[in-house]
């Protein structure tokens, strides 16, 4: 019975308690998380990049 009871809750919580986004609220979200991990996504690419060239450049002194 516990249960039962505790999938009633959950699906009038579902229903009635939460609030979905819309459409274009969820567009508008997507659009930032994907501007967000190019940026990161470049961030990293510059720093492997350079530490590349610190690691080439002080192997070269050898």
């Amino acid at each position: 019975m516990n249960l039962i009871n505790n999938i009633k809750a959950s699906y009038d919580e579902l229903v009635n308690k939460v609030s979905w986004p819309t459409w274009s609220e969820l567009m508008n979200s997507a659009v930032v998380v994907l501007i967000a991990s190019v940026i990161i996504a470049l961030v990293v690419a510059l720093m492997d990049i350079s530490f590349e060239n610190l690691m080439d450049f002080i192997y070269g002194l050898f």
